[in-house]
């Protein structure tokens, strides 16, 4: 199957707080809130939405390919992806742009506050589904500029290829109008539970209707796992549990590789979202959004240990051959 995804690419900036945000908020005076907080370290990454998907789809043995807006400074990033099992043919880059950066910092409650700086993703308009050779069969469309998200779901209606829509982050930028757009012709939606909460309040659909449009909905829940609606079935998928846990940035992306590679290859929906858990946990264990390491091999044989009882793992030797 071949899989394109779109979405930003960023330069991440990982703070760490050692104590709690909500410590320094009061509330009777948001109205004129203004608080510093002094981090103990900063470490940059690479990150941004559609690389960090690729990046644990390719770690299971997959080749995604990604379409996005890059600037000057993405040649060393470019390297990285591709030696890792991505195909990076379909990113442009701007000339006298930088690449987009995404700057946030966790407290000890992992909490996190978070900003970003779009660079060259504020011109992923300008690229178009039309122009990828050959046709995917699955795009996947997550945060990016509005404009291009907006762009990329009506041709991918007019061409007829399947796409899964990944609003996140700028479900509270977007209009209504524009959100109801992306999931009316969705082949799924992927959401966290508030996204989900927020989602309904700009569009106006229900739970229930968002259910009777889009054939597979998930919905995930942090650490009480997620909630796949497909086929007329809830499927609750628990967590992996992790050894440690050093940075939850990215997990939701990994989780959406792991996911990926279950369908990419038939496999039943209550295995597809653990395979999302266990690249979510592998995610949680490692300092930044693709600091995670691991072959398929010994993916396959941490997922058959944990939910070995709970699912059967024969059905994942044709996946994992």
């Amino acid at each position: 199957m071949h899989v394109v995804i779109t979405g930003s690419v960023a330069f991440d900036y990982l703070m760490t707080f050692p104590g709690e945000f909500r410590q320094a908020l009061l509330a009777d005076q948001l109205d004129s809130l203004s608080v510093s907080f002094l981090v103990n370290s900063l470490v940059k990454r690479r990150g941004g939405t559609a690389p960090n998907i690729a990046y644990s789809l390719a770690l299971l043995g997959e080749r995604p390919r990604v379409m996005a807006a890059v600037g000057e400074d993405f040649a060393d990033y470019r390297a990285a992806l591709e030696a890792a099992g991505v195909d990076t043919s379909a990113m442009r880059v701007i000339p006298n742009e930088s690449t987009a950066s995404f700057f946030v910092t966790t407290d000890k409650r992992l909490s996190q506050i978070a900003s970003f700086y779009p660079g060259a993703m504020a011109y992923a308009d300008r690229l178009s589904v039309a122009d990828l050779e050959p046709r995917p069969d699955l795009f996947l469309i997550t945060p990016n500029d509005p404009a291009a998200m907006r762009k990329y779901a009506r041709e991918c209606r007019e061409l007829g290829i399947s796409y899964w829509y990944d609003p996140s982050q700028q479900i509270a930028r977007v209009s209504g109008e524009e959100l109801r757009e992306g999931v009316e012709g969705a082949a799924a939606l992927l959401v966290n539970e508030y996204e989900f909460a927020l989602l309904q309040k700009k569009t106006g659909l229900s739970a229930d209707d968002l259910l009777a449009r889009i054939p597979l909905v998930v919905v995930t829940r942090g650490a009480k796992g997620a909630s796949i609606y497909a086929e007329g079935r809830v499927y609750e998928i628990p967590v992996a549990p992790p050894k440690a846990i050093v940075d939850p940035t990215g997990a939701g992306d990994a989780f959406r590789g792991g996911l990926l590679k279950g369908y990419m290859h038939g496999l039943p929906w209550d295995v597809a979202g653990r395979l999302g858990a266990l690249t979510a946990t592998y995610c949680l264990e490692a300092s930044g959004t693709q600091g995670q390491h691991y072959t398929p091999a010994a993916f396959r044989a941490r997922f058959c240990e944990i939910f070995g009882k709970e699912v059967p793992c024969e059905q994942l030797a044709a996946a994992f051959e």
